[in-house]
C-alpha cells in the first residue's frame, strides 16, 4: 500500500539566499530561502522532503565556488562544514521560493540561532531533497503523529490529502502559543497536546494508545523525538499489528544527544528496536 519510494538527491549541492524570515509562533521561525540557482530543484513528491543545511566552520576558509569533495579531500573533518536536516515545508517552483520551518530554543544549538538572526541576502548552502514519505491514496484513513520538529511535514502532509479523506492528527507542544493553522481538505481531527513539564512524547504515546482505530487500512507518519518514537513503533506493530509498509516512522532527533551523536548512532538504534520487535512477535 506504501508510497514511500525514496528521494534521493543528497549529494546535490544548492545555493540560494535569504529572501524573509518570520516568527510562527515563540519557538518556530520560518526562513524562505529563493534565488535563480535554485531553478529545477527537484522537490514536490513527497511532503517529508528534507535538506542538510551547510554550516561553516568560523575562521575556516573554504573554496570559492564551494566545492564539497574538494573540502571533504583537503581538510580535516574538524574543519568541515556541520550539517543540519530539516523539511521542506513547501517549494514554489515557479517563484523558486524554498520555505523551511525551524524549531528554536534560544541559544541552544545551530541551527535556531542561526534562522534567528539570519537576514535577506545571506548566502545558504544546502545539500539535498532527499524524502521518502507521502499520504498514500489507496489508504482508508491517515495517521499523523509528532511533536515540533516533525509538524512541517504534517503540515505538508495534510495540504496533499484527497477531499474528504479522514485522518487522525496528534501534534505536541509546549503549549497554546505554539499551535499553528493547519490547512486541509481532509476530514482531519486535529489534537494539539501540550507538553508543559512533561517528557517529550509522554502526551502523544497515551492519545495514540487510546485512539479508536477507524476501520479499513491505515498509513500512519510517526516522527519526533527517538523515544517516543520507539515507544509508539512498538505498540503500531505489536499491539496493532500494522506492517511496516503502512508506516512512516523514525527519530528525528535524540533527547540528550546532538545531532552528530544522534546521526552517528542512529543506525545502531533502529537495529535494536527491530530485535525487539522480532522478539516481541516471536
Amino acid at each position: 500500500m506504501t508510497n514511500d519510494t525514496p528521494v534521493r538527491q543528497g549529494r546535490r549541492l544548492n545555493h540560494g539566499r535569504v529572501r524573509r524570515t518570520e516568527w510562527l509562533t515563540p519557538h518556530m521561525i520560518r526562513v524562505v530561502i529563493g534565488g535563480e540557482e535554485l531553478d529545477g530543484f527537484p522537490a514536490g513528491a513527497c511532503t517529508d522532503h528534507y535538506v542538510k543545511i551547510l554550516f561553516p566552520v568560523p575562521g575556516v576558509a573554504y573554496p570559492e565556488p564551494f566545492d564539497m569533495e574538494a573540502v571533504r579531500r583537503d581538510l580535516p573533518r574538524d574543519q568541515w562544514p556541520r550539517t543540519r536536516a530539516y523539511t521542506v515545508r513547501s517549494w514554489d517552483p515557479e517563484a523558486q521560493e524554498l520555505t523551511i520551518d525551524f524549531v528554536h530554543h534560544g541559544d541552544h544549538g545551530l541551527a535556531g540561532p542561526w534562522a534567528a538572526r539570519a537576514k535577506p541576502g545571506e548566502d545558504v548552502l544546502f545539500m539535498g531533497p532527499g524524502g521518502a514519505y507521502a499520504p498514500s491514496e489507496k489508504a482508508d484513513w491517515h495517521l499523523l503523529v509528532g511533536d515540533e520538529s516533525a509538524l512541517p511535514a504534517i503540515a505538508a502532509s495534510l495540504e496533499r490529502l484527497p477531499e474528504g479523506t479522514p485522518a487522525r492528527v496528534f501534534v505536541e507542544v509546549a503549549d497554546a502559543e505554539d499551535e499553528l493553522p493547519l490547512g486541509t481538505a481532509g476530514d482531519a481531527r486535529i489534537v494539539w497536546l501540550h507538553r508543559g513539564d512533561a517528557e517529550v512524547g509522554d502526551a502523544l504515546v497515551e492519545a495514540v494508545h487510546d485512539l479508536e482505530f477507524p476501520p479499513g487500512e491505515v498509513h500512519a507518519f510517526v516522527h519526533g523525538e527517538a523515544g517516543f518514537v520507539k515507544r509508539l513503533r512498538r505498540h503500531l506493530r505489536v499491539e496493532r499489528g500494522l506492517s511496516l509498509d503502512q508506516l512512516s516512522i523514525s527519530g528525528y532527533w535524540r533527547r540528550g544527544t546532538d545531532d552528530e551523536g544522534w546521526r552517528a548512532s542512529k543506525a545502531e538504534w533502529n537495529r535494536r528496536v527491530e530485535e525487539e520487535e522480532v522478539a516481541a512477535t516471536a
